[in-house]
């Protein structure tokens, strides 16, 4: 009988893939370092905005996006 994790998963399974997948990423990152910062920014965003922000933070944030759209906007034009 095979080893199990705490996930119940075959431990044969856990070691390559998760490196193989880890390089992977690690590549991706690498090629794509703009992109992925933009992707990490945008995450830690809506985290905040939906676990952690009062109704002050918020405010102070829809304020912040109003500037931002705005700013869009006249670039747009």
């Amino acid at each position: 009988m095979e080893e199990k994790n705490k996930l119940g998963r075959p431990k044969k399974y856990d070691e390559p893939s998760t490196t193989a997948q880890n390089e992977a990423n690690k590549a991706w990152q690498e090629k794509n370092r703009e992109r992925a910062r933009y992707l990490r920014n945008r995450s830690t965003a809506r985290s905040f905005a939906k676990k952690q922000a009062t109704s002050e933070d918020l405010n102070e944030l829809q304020n912040l996006i109003n500037e931002r759209r705005k700013q869009i906007n006249t670039l747009d034009s």
